[in-house]
């Protein structure tokens, strides 16, 4: 693990009359998965809708490879090869998985190599290839959702809860997709609730209550330490599994 490739410094997020990010200090290392934890209504996914531009931030910095963005558009934070798997996926229900990745495609034409090593971390997407994306199961949801993401090199991929009510088989497969990107250097900020996964891919994590980072840290450490888990989050991440 080498230098941050993201960071954030003192972040706040109001959202409407609320104010959910407290001052939000987070570092992301270059090349690795960071999992982001914590309780329900801890600020996870406002942090990472924060870092695309959904929400504004309203007092901080977020630095992204040495360029301050948190006043971008989301546009403009997607073109830096950023790319965001949302909970509920964002897939184009009415359309086809290869229209789906038609959209998500530089200039509307896949790479036939970078294809084939796609489909290669999620085979059901060949088998309905040309079938509505409506159709398709929550896991194979889940697999175009991150499939889209990634059709592209990206240098930063920000996903919240892929693995959310799927089944074992589908989790061990997202679980490799993972490791894959990550030999790449990709680098990812993931934020999970199953703490079996998020042990399985992370190099790092941070613990979020109320707005905040409350640790941060090496994953094994964490994993290691039942006490600890025990402190952060009221109970054993043993428990998330």
């Amino acid at each position: 693990m080498s230098d941050a490739l993201l960071s954030l410094n003192g972040v706040h997020t109001h959202i409407g009359p609320y104010h959910i990010l407290q001052g939000v200090d987070l570092e992301v290392p270059r090349g690795g998965v960071t999992v982001l934890l914590g309780r329900n209504g801890a600020g996870k996914t406002t942090t990472l809708r924060t870092i695309m531009g959904l929400w504004q931030a309203s007092k901080g910095t977020i630095q992204f490879d040495g360029t301050e963005i948190q006043k971008e558009t989301t546009p403009a934070i997607a073109q830096r090869e950023i790319a965001f798997v949302p909970e509920d996926m964002g897939i184009f229900t009415d359309l086809t998985v290869h229209e789906n990745m038609l959209l998500a495609a530089r200039n509307g034409a896949i790479d036939e190599e970078r294809l084939g090593w796609v489909l290669g971390l999620f085979p059901p997407l060949k088998t309905f290839w040309q079938s509505a994306a409506g159709n398709l199961s929550g896991g194979q949801k889940q697999m175009l959702a991150v499939a889209r993401a990634i059709i592209e090199p990206k240098k930063l991929i920000l996903i919240d809860e892929p693995t959310k009510g799927l089944a074992p088989a589908i989790i061990n497969a997202m679980i490799a997709a993972l490791k894959e990107l990550k030999e790449m250097q990709t680098t990812i900020l993931l934020v999970e609730q199953n703490f079996s996964m998020a042990r399985a891919v992370g190099d790092t994590v941070a613990v979020m209550d109320d707005g905040r980072i409350v640790y941060s840290g090496d994953m094994a450490e964490l994993a290691a330490d039942a006490g600890l888990q025990e402190r952060l989050m009221g109970l054993s991440l043993e428990a998330h599994q």
